[in-house]
């Protein structure tokens, strides 16, 4: 397992699998910066209910801060009572920072890890332009230990969030000391956290002609990256998701418009409320597509696969998703800290039902994804 030290998850994980989950939530950014669409007619399915349990939330921080207790903490309580699995409670600071990664930027260092057979944690990547590679950190170096912490036998997650200074939030600026190894030489550095930007799109050539492009999360700005790859290839695309946990709700959509030629890419409910989503007129329909997905493939990720699959645009090749089709709402409490709570669940164009199910592909495959893909794009492998 191996990762960049950025804000990809929650900081105190500690919380639960909520915590963990929700920052990926299908809707949940949408709903923060106001980009949802608005509108629709309602069905009273769900008003009576899920805000009930939004008020009961707000008036136990309400309370709590009147009587001088911590409003974060008594809304947790009232959240753990509330039977959501998706719903959580994070600081102002998180949700700060949360905002800051969907905007495609983070606070780190600049160095992929990855933990070895052996559990020693070894530096996989450098960012080019990062604190890392101003203090010459090279990929293959060890990484023995952060503020003092030696990090052998460590999580990748864990030795991440050290690198992020999660316990602490850290700001960028704050300094952080590496022991590092390197052959038999063994040194210390010094270096400054920094505000990086993310790069969640790649794009590289593959076997027959085609063009494989990685999509690694759905933040500001991936629609167009997405759009400038496309019209930059040349033969089939492989748009691979596998991982993707999820992000802006907008940017998905704008994939989609991508491919297709308008028409609907979700429905969803909020608040009982019946919406919809639709792609952009103009998508480029003619060009092979295949999409990769895997059992960390969420939320946005999710809505994306399933638009492609339903309209007939994409052959889905992996192993089935994750799930999360669910759709949060945050409110903001008197102390700054944000309450997330489940408003509502998103259905593919044939109204397929997401949450807890996931996705199946249109070809299941555990081992040479790619190389399926590829021979499928080809057209010597079997598609439907």
């Amino acid at each position: 397992m191996s990762g960049p030290d950025l804000f990809s998850q929650p900081r105190r994980l500690g919380r639960g699998a909520a915590l963990t989950l929700v920052f990926a939530s299908v809707l949940v950014a949408g709903a923060a910066t106001g980009s949802l669409p608005q509108g629709g007619e309602e069905t009273g399915a769900a008003r009576s209910v899920v805000p009930d349990a939004r008020r009961q939330v707000a008036q136990a921080a309400a309370e709590a801060m009147a009587e001088g207790k911590s409003p974060t903490e008594a809304a947790e309580r009232a959240v753990s009572r509330s039977g959501d699995r998706w719903a959580a409670v994070y600081s102002e600071g998180e949700y700060e920072e949360f905002e800051q990664s969907l905007d495609g930027e983070y606070t780190g260092v600049g160095l992929w890890a990855r933990r070895e057979s052996d559990g020693r944690i070894a530096v996989s990547k450098v960012r080019g332009d990062s604190p890392a590679a101003e203090a010459g950190i090279r990929a293959g170096d060890r990484l023995k230990s952060v503020d003092g912490r030696a990090v052998d036998g460590l999580p990748v997650t864990d030795v991440l969030s050290l690198l992020r200074g999660d316990a602490t939030d850290a700001p960028a600026g704050t300094a952080v000391r590496l022991g590092l190894e390197r052959g038999t030489r063994a040194w210390a550095e010094t270096v400054r956290r920094a505000t990086l930007s993310t790069e969640p799109v790649s794009a590289e050539k593959i076997r027959g002609g085609g063009t494989l492009v990685r999509v690694s999360a759905f933040t500001k700005g991936v629609g167009e990256s997405v759009r400038s790859a496309v019209r930059a290839a040349s033969g089939g695309v492989v748009l691979d998701l596998r991982g993707n946990s999820g992000g802006l709700v907008t940017e998905a959509v704008g994939v989609a418009s991508v491919f297709l030629d308008g028409g609907l890419v979700a429905t969803y409910d909020m608040d009982g409320a019946q919406r919809a989503l639709h792609a952009d007129a103009g998508g480029d329909t003619a060009r092979p597509l295949v999409v990769l997905v895997d059992g960390g493939t969420m939320s946005a990720a999710e809505l994306l696969t399933g638009a492609l699959q339903d309209r007939g645009r994409a052959v889905v090749v992996g192993g089935r998703t994750f799930g999360k089709g669910s759709v949060q709402m945050p409110t903001r409490l008197p102390d700054g800290s944000v309450a997330e709570l489940t408003v509502g669940h998103y259905r593919t164009p044939s109204g397929h039902a997401v949450d807890g199910v996931g996705i199946t592909p249109d070809l299941e495959v555990a081992d040479g994804v790619l190389e399926r893909a590829e021979r499928v794009l080809s057209g010597s492998g079997r598609a439907p």
